[in-house]
């Protein structure tokens, strides 16, 4: 029996993440076309300094922003869009121009650039939501932070700080290929994983209303217990980031090792992007 919305509204009233309520949302840009759009400016390092505001900025898509929300965005005098869904998502729904921008897309999760764009309603028909469970979701965020060609083109920006700054980066949702790419800028900065997390599940706040959509969307095709499951995988939670963490650890034992080998970063070149970063 297909799940109702009046369920699906009291399983969207649970209590959010404790890690995720830490964070004010001052850190959200109002944009009446965009969601989950955030300055990750304000946040502080295990040195005591911040991240300076204005300068680096994460996204769920920008296809809808307003001619308000661009003159808005152009103010900030943003030099890089960068994009990390497939061809698919891109093509369907595109990044608009926001004046001297570049945009830029790489896919982050690169086996998916070339597969067709699918609905909610022809994933269910053809059976492909059996696919989406926790053990995917980790298996996923263990394999992004590994060999990624687009995050090797987001730290190249992030390398030359006072040319390709301000930027924003953005998948879909903003969550889980920006939520990577979050915690690899922000470790690069210096600030506690601890910190990083709470940033990363502050996404469960930001896109309430994007996911009790989707939820109401599955109702029609789904009982209430398959709804429930649907949700607990979807939910932001510290296993999935963890596993990503995890997965730079096993491979390269620290965080400064990954820096050099992925995306050449040393030391010299860490402390050259904190300067311009932080204050």
């Amino acid at each position: 029996m297909p799940a109702t919305w009046s369920l699906i509204t009291k399983i969207n009233h649970k209590e959010s993440s404790p890690m995720s309520k830490k964070l004010t949302p001052s850190c959200l840009i109002p944009l009446q076309g965009a969601q989950n759009f955030r300055d990750m400016g304000g946040l502080r390092t295990e040195d005591g300094r911040t991240v300076k505001k204005n300068l680096l900025f994460r996204a769920a898509e920008l296809t809808d922003l307003t001619p308000e929300d661009i003159c808005q965005l152009e103010a900030i005098g943003f030099k890089n869009i960068f994009d990390y869904r497939n061809r698919g998502e891109a093509e369907l729904r595109p990044d608009p121009v926001i004046r001297q921008a570049v945009n830029t897309r790489v896919p982050a999760n690169e086996a998916d650039e070339h597969a067709p764009h699918v609905t909610i309603e022809q994933m269910f028909a053809n059976g492909q939501n059996k696919m989406f469970t926790q053990e995917m979701m980790l298996q996923l965020y263990t394999r992004l932070p590994m060999g990624n060609a687009a995050y090797r083109q987001l730290m190249k920006l992030l390398q030359t700080p006072e040319t390709n700054l301000p930027l924003v980066h953005h998948c879909a949702g903003g969550r889980d290929r920006t939520g990577v790419g979050s915690m690899i800028i922000l470790l690069t900065l210096g600030v506690s994983y601890k910190t990083v997390m709470e940033d990363y599940l502050l996404s469960n706040v930001m896109l309430e209303t994007y996911h009790q959509e989707t939820y109401e969307r599955i109702a029609k095709y789904v009982s209430i217990e398959e709804l429930l499951v649907i949700q607990d995988t979807m939910e932001l939670q510290e296993p999935y980031l963890d596993a990503s963490m995890n997965s730079i650890v096993d491979t390269y034992k620290t965080f400064h090792r990954y820096l050099e080998a992925e995306f050449g970063i040393d030391a010299t070149a860490r402390q050259r992007i904190q300067n311009y970063c932080l204050e």
